[in-house]
């Protein structure tokens, strides 16, 4: 149990909607219906009834809101003391994350961050999450937003606070590929794959034809998921990408899930850093934070 799921819980038990939620809180709904899940597994106890048009508090809910309001408002308070220490840290921390990443998730750390660190100078570099491991290797920054490599180097220490699946994207608009995947068979080893450059997505897309013994049948190779979703979506191919991208792509309505089994192992998203630089009480100041506020699916 964390403060963000608590936060989701009390927003759900005032809109009764998991759509207005989703929308107030930034979580996708099936992100919201596992937080909520996940609660009642925690608490032994059904705290919604809900059907495809009505949500409503259980006698558990509104006993769990009660003692929610108290929790949140004790850490509302704690947070308001330490921030009187908080204010004299001065400097500068450098993140690095991928442009979905920095409206995404970057927004809501620094929505926690900067009131209480506001001498604190935040630079931030956007590219390819691919990569953020070499970016603080590299010390050309202190902390990135990073999916969580297979292997992770000793020297580098990772926090994990989300996770989004890897789904299979094809263009809705009728098209040769379009006409490929409507199949009750797809022939993948025919079906054009715009794969990213480097990283764990297009790692993961060619184990999975390795698994197969198939070879992909690469129309292009880009930099960054972003760029996926905008070539899926003008019919170039099918692509490999996070749910987090898709839903924060513009271009979102344009492209359609395909039902792949099995499915991709799913991204783990997190803070990583240097093990050696969280000795500087700056970054280990976002980090304890952030490790403290933040853990969801």
């Amino acid at each position: 149990m964390d403060i963000k799921s608590l936060r989701l819980f009390l927003s759900l038990a005032n809109t009764l909607h998991f759509g207005k939620t989703s929308a107030q809180m930034h979580v996708s709904p099936s992100t919201l219906s596992r937080t909520i899940s996940r609660l009642e597994d925690q608490l032994g106890a059904v705290l919604f009834e809900r059907d495809n048009r009505t949500v409503v508090l259980t006698p558990a809910g509104k006993q769990a809101r009660r003692h929610i309001e108290v929790m949140l408002s004790a850490w509302q308070q704690l947070q308001g003391e330490l921030q009187q220490s908080a204010q004299s840290l001065r400097g500068q921390i450098r993140l690095y994350c991928s442009v979905t990443a920095s409206y995404s998730l970057l927004l809501e750390l620094l929505q926690q961050f900067r009131p209480l660190y506001p001498r604190i100078d935040v630079v931030v570099e956007t590219g390819d999450a691919a990569y953020s491991i070499e970016k603080v290797q590299h010390d050309d920054a202190d902390i990135a937003i990073a999916p969580r490599p297979d292997t992770l180097p000793n020297n580098i220490e990772f926090l994990e606070f989300s996770r989004s699946p890897l789904v299979f994207i094809a263009p809705v608009i009728s098209c040769p590929v379009s006409e490929q995947v409507e199949s009750s068979s797809i022939l993948w080893e025919d079906v054009p794959f715009i794969v990213a450059e480097h990283g764990l997505a297009r790692q993961r897309l060619y184990e999975w034809f390795r698994q197969r013994n198939l070879q992909p049948t690469v129309y292009a190779q880009v930099g960054g998921h972003e760029a996926i979703v905008s070539m899926v979506a003008l019919g170039f191919g099918v692509g490999v990408v996070p749910e987090l991208v898709l839903t924060n792509s513009p271009m979102h309505s344009q492209v359609r899930v395909l039902p792949v089994e099995p499915v991709l192992a799913p991204f783990e998203i997190g803070l990583c850093a240097m093990r050696r630089r969280l000795q500087d009480p700056i970054v280990q100041a976002f980090w304890q934070m952030q490790g403290k506020g933040l853990n969801r699916e």
